[in-house]
């Protein structure tokens, strides 16, 4: 098992909840924690459990995301005008690498990550191998032709296990996908429930 595969395996676990909705989540057999001390009863959580756990389960599902590149994300949907909570998802999906896992490229957030970082990814024809970069309305981000054969992009186009939202335009057939518009919290499929507004209380009062 890759190291980020365990990293995977254990915030599902830390968070009692399958958070990317993967069958082969440890949670679906075990929802107790990791560790030792896992099967302990768990204990009412506080306020600032409450809204650090939030924080922690949005985080950890767009994958290797810091707590400094997290902090400035949020930073700047606090600046935007409008529901900060809204603008902070907005903001996470328009992530390139978020919206290749959208688009049912690959697989996984993790393999999202990678797959944008060596180079298979083009934005409006250029190629970008940023993750964090940031896509705008009518952008079209494409699997570049050397690469859509690889046998991780058949397996996720193939996949019945999550839909593509309809904030995106995406044709399989050309592996494109049309980002149309930043989406709000309602319009994201998170396979569990998140709760930004929480992350927002988190951060007002840290």
């Amino acid at each position: 098992m890759t190291k980020r595969t365990a990293a995977k395996y254990k915030i599902d676990r830390r968070m009692g909840e399958n958070i990317w909705g993967r069958a082969k989540s440890p949670v679906n057999k075990r929802e107790y924690g990791p560790g030792q001390h896992g099967q302990r009863r768990k204990g009412k959580l506080s306020d600032f459990g409450t809204q650090l756990r939030a924080k922690q389960k949005l985080k950890g599902y767009y994958g290797d995301l810091t707590e400094k590149q997290f902090k400035r994300i949020y930073a700047e949907a606090a600046r935007v005008k409008g529901d900060t909570g809204e603008n902070l998802i907005g903001l996470l999906e328009r992530r390139l690498d978020a919206v290749v896992y959208r688009a049912k490229f690959v697989p996984t957030v993790f393999a999202a990550r990678q797959f944008v970082n060596h180079g298979h990814v083009t934005v409006n024809g250029k190629r970008v191998n940023i993750a964090s970069y940031r896509v705008k309305e009518g952008d079209v981000i494409a699997v570049r032709d050397r690469s859509k054969q690889m046998a991780l992009v058949l397996e996720a186009v193939a996949s019945a296990e999550r839909d593509v939202p309809d904030y995106l335009e995406v044709d399989h057939s050309k592996l494109t996908a049309t980002f149309s518009r930043a989406p709000g919290l309602s319009d994201v499929p998170y396979p569990v429930q998140m709760e930004p507004n929480l992350v927002v209380e988190y951060y007002a009062k840290n």
